[in-house]
């Protein structure tokens, strides 16, 4: 939570009715994706290592088809989480989920790269956590795992659907919101009309990172180019290193200033 000027806890607050209503945009943002294409395909290329990615809160593996089929054109072994729509759980979850992270790393007999997208975010950070011998980084988009979790548009829908209330597992929200055993990139944006931007930065740190994207919509950040950008970037790292990300690319004024990372 923040902290008010007089040093009392307050409540963070879920994104304004009109960022929520401009989320609409999101289909703009595929469109440019579209457009910027052969751009797209100069980022670097990938060393065939698997990428499990994960759909958010009511999306399903339609929902991240795009990014599967440019990680795959850049030479990435993308997968699918194949478990129909996400009706949320992190608890119910999290054994079917562990036996799909064993699976593709069986399959492949590599340490496995996790994208998740707003709740599927979550559900990466938790993987990581339980099984960081398998994960090789995880990269969230519009994930809410930090800070006040409920200033969120899909707070009571979530609750409501997945039979979970988000402060049934304090111990689980507390691990998933503090320092990942595995290099970290969190892209977000103060724009996202459903997560409070707030709720989804890391603490910045020689492995973990922050990248805004300015203007993206939270149902588009998943095919925003300077988000599928960054993606391919932050993959195309070796094994067993990490540098923090390099603005200075084709999409360079999309992205906002570098956070210093914390000793």
């Amino acid at each position: 939570m923040d902290r008010s000027v007089d040093g009392t806890e307050r409540r963070l607050r879920p994104p304004s009715l009109f960022l929520m209503l401009a989320e609409a945009r999101g289909v703009l943002e595929l469109n440019s994706s579209l457009l910027l294409s052969p751009l797209l395909m100069q980022a670097p290329k990938g060393d065939g290592h698997p990428v499990l990615a994960l759909p958010g809160f009511l999306a399903s593996d339609l929902s991240m088809a795009p990014m599967r089929r440019y990680l795959k054109e850049l030479g990435y072994d993308a997968y699918a989480w194949n478990m129909g729509r996400n009706f949320g759980g992190i608890s119910s979850r999290r054994a079917a989920l562990r036996d799909l992270l064993k699976r593709v790393h069986e399959a492949t007999g590599r340490k496995v790269s996790i994208i998740g997208w707003s709740l599927g975010g979550v559900y990466a950070r938790d993987l990581a956590l339980q099984m960081p011998e398998l994960v090789r980084s995880i990269i969230t988009l519009g994930s809410p795992f930090a800070d006040d979790i409920r200033a969120t548009n899909a707070t009571r829908l979530y609750e409501l659907l997945s039979g979970e209330g988000v402060d049934d597992i304090p111990e689980i929200r507390t691990a998933i919101a503090g320092d990942m055993p595995v290099p970290t990139t969190s892209i977000y944006s103060r724009t996202d009309g459903i997560v409070n931007w707030r709720t989804s930065r890391v603490r910045p740190s020689a492995t973990a990172e922050n990248i805004e994207v300015h203007f993206a919509s939270h149902i588009g950040l998943g095919v925003n180019p300077a988000a599928l950008w960054a993606i391919a970037d932050r993959l195309a790292q070796p094994e067993g290193e990490f540098r923090h990300f390099d603005r200075s690319g084709p999409f360079a004024i999309a992205y906002g200033p570098p956070e210093q990372a914390l000793s």
